[in-house]
């Protein structure tokens, strides 16, 4: 791959931007590039680099940005070039195969709150091979030297996108704010944003508050009835770092397919006083 486009790749994901790196990884016969050609497609279908233009390119292009709107991973995209006439002779005949990898759009843990727990979530979410980004409003917590495990933003919530926090099909967001009321802003300010996962931290007298208000402030029971509350798997966790532990292990049993009501059931037979998610 052409360092160049190796730098501009890691530079926009860095931003939080996404793309397709579509590389020749075989090739037989006669085609439009060599090995290692690679190509990096946008959200928005521009383009940096090129695997050798033409109806193969274009094809390619195509299906990357099918990729970018959905959760496909990395593929092979096999391509027969037919021989076509060109000035009285036949050019590409040959097989490519593209090797495509969305980027930018991994599993990430998305913390919002740099406490205790959010801290300790952060740093067990990175050794579990997951992206980690941490808001909080208060620099004093939120900042690289305290949380050295992946993307650190402050500010205003309502800039946190502008700042970097970015929002996706394989987002797990988990609100562990410093108080009720800032959990109930990030949960109304997440409505209508792309996550596969959404939870929140909690007795269930502080949810039934929270929902109570986010209910008379207009939030959908939709977007409400897709939070998990209280978050995290019942283990009878008490400190920051075994509450981040039942948060992680229910994010890692979604990111699987695994059955979560079965592996509920399993847990709360277990002898001791466990509560059961709050339903809705």
């Amino acid at each position: 791959m052409n360092r160049s486009l190796l730098k501009l790749v890691h530079e926009e994901i860095d931003r939080g931007g996404a793309g397709v790196l579509c590389t020749v990884a075989g090739a037989d016969g006669s085609t439009p590039r060599d090995l290692g050609a690679s190509m990096w497609v946008r959200p928005d279908g521009s383009i940096a680099g090129t695997i050798g233009g033409g109806p193969l390119e274009y094809a390619v292009i195509g299906k990357a940005l099918v990729m970018l709107k959905s959760s496909e991973g990395p593929l092979l995209h096999r391509a027969v070039l037919r021989e076509a006439e060109s000035g009285g002779e036949a050019v590409c005949g040959g097989e490519a195969v593209i090797l495509m990898e969305p980027l930018g759009k991994e599993a990430e843990v998305v913390i919002f709150g740099a406490g205790h727990v959010g801290k300790s979530l952060a740093r067990m979410a990175a050794a579990a091979g997951f992206r980690v980004c941490v808001w909080d409003e208060r620099e004093e917590f939120a900042n690289f030297e305290a949380i050295p495990w992946g993307k650190v933003v402050t500010g205003p919530l309502g800039e946190a996108q502008e700042r970097g926090l970015s929002l996706h099909a394989s987002s797990y967001a988990v609100v562990v704010t410093r108080g009720h009321a800032l959990d109930t802003e990030v949960v109304r300010w997440l409505e209508g944003r792309p996550l596969a996962y959404l939870g929140l931290i909690g007795s269930r007298k502080k949810i039934a508050s929270v929902r109570e208000k986010l209910l008379e402030q207009g939030v959908s029971d939709t977007h409400l009835n897709r939070i998990f509350q209280p978050v995290g798997l019942p283990i009878e966790a008490e400190t920051p770092e075994e509450i981040a532990v039942s948060i992680l292990s229910e994010i890692i049993a979604v990111h699987r397919g695994a059955d979560l009501a079965k592996l509920r059931s399993a847990l709360c037979n277990v002898p001791g006083p466990f509560f059961p998610r709050l339903e809705g």
